[in-house]
């Protein structure tokens, strides 16, 4: 199997680490190919890499240094194999997880990508270990699904996808694009992929509740801003509607459930109703208001009772009308060309009472 994998590696100044990397990847991936851009280290990289004796390794030394991304489109375009990863020149010790990823999936029938480097903040200040988690661990998914037979792919989205201004929420728009183009080189492999996109998991890791929870006793709780809003669903809620929409998926299509928003000052009444509220400002790379649907999108996207469907931009190998019609057992319709679902917008809104009975029931249940 390694024959059909290409993994291209970015140097500069790897002198120290570049023979150990690649002598990783000889070794659990016997037969890869190898393709090295460097760009004209002046430690000496491009010596050590001269003196590597492997008939499967291409080297391109760049006069000067012009960045990851054209050093990546330059080994894409370069490579042979099937399967195509990227691997930083420096982590050569986890070259032992590709072909576990491989090994993990084969004989699945179906996988969920949920994998993600989620917090705003943190992607904002680390900004390209966003990218290689959400949007090179993306495409080594979609890679190991095909070489694997595997049949169904859900990738798991959020709403900061939708019109982002942040890293995190453009590199999952990344991730979207190339989990539902997947569909359009499959070639003749039955294999379906999908995207699920949803709003903020109550409780979740980095989310506002459980900070609020844990300032539960303090007078003071810190507001961004007082109009802000959010998407909410239960993690409950979040499993059933991807597990629905396995059983639903054509391939390419992207799932936004209806769910009901709350205000950010009502969460903080419903956790401490005498609390004074603090204005510190919006972080880096915040909305006031989150977006699932933008206008942009209106006009592909079918709702149905409970949820809406954003149709792929380009044509699918299905036809969308019958979609339309017969999706579910019931018809759908194309929504207005003014529509967008947003937080701030939405018709559907908690009250201080309900979000108070959900963080009972949902986080202390």
């Amino acid at each position: 199997m390694s024959n059909n994998i290409s993994i291209i590696l970015s140097t500069f100044n790897e002198k120290l680490s570049i023979e150990f990397t690649i002598s990783e990847l000889i070794k659990y991936l016997p037969g890869v190919e190898i393709i090295v851009v460097d760009d004209n280290s002046p430690d000496g990289t491009l010596e050590v890499l001269k003196k590597i004796n492997y008939e499967n390794l291409k080297i391109f030394s760049r006069k000067k240094t012009k960045g990851l991304a054209s050093a990546f489109l330059l080994g894409l375009i370069n490579t042979s194999g099937d399967i195509i990863g990227w691997l930083d020149s420096n982590m050569g010790d986890t070259a032992k997880k590709f072909p576990e990823m491989f090994q993990n999936l084969k004989g699945a029938d179906i996988v969920i990508h949920a994998a993600a480097l989620k917090q705003v903040p943190a992607a904002e200040y680390n900004p390209f270990e966003a990218v290689k988690t959400n949007i090179v661990g993306g495409q080594n998914v979609i890679d190991a699904a095909m070489a694997q037979g595997v049949k169904k792919v859900i990738a798991l989205s959020t709403d900061k996808a939708a019109a982002p201004i942040n890293l995190y929420g453009a590199t999952k728009l990344t991730s979207d694009k190339l989990f539902i183009a997947a569909n359009n080189y499959k070639g003749s492999k039955k294999i379906k992929f999908s995207i699920v996109r949803y709003g903020n998991v109550m409780g979740s890791r980095g989310s506002v509740i459980p900070l609020f929870l844990k300032m539960k006793k303090n007078n003071i709780f810190p507001i961004t801003d007082k109009k802000m809003t959010r998407f909410n669903i239960t993690l409950e809620e979040s499993v059933n509607f991807v597990l629905f929409c396995l059983n639903k998926m054509w391939g390419g299509e992207l799932f936004v459930p209806k769910i009901p928003s709350y205000r950010i000052t009502d969460v903080a009444k419903a956790i401490n109703p005498d609390c004074r509220l603090e204005i510190v400002g919006i972080r880096p790379g915040e909305k006031l208001h989150e977006e699932m649907i933008t206008l942009s999108d209106a006009h592909n996207t079918v709702e149905f009772d409970n949820y809406y469907v954003i149709l792929p931009s380009a044509k699918p190998s299905w036809d969308t009308k019958k979609f339309i019609q017969e999706s579910n057992g019931v018809s759908g319709k194309i929504v207005t060309e003014e529509f967008c679902y947003n937080s701030g917008t939405n018709i559907n809104f908690l009250s201080v009472e309900e979000i108070r009975s959900l963080i009972k029931t949902e986080l202390y249940a």
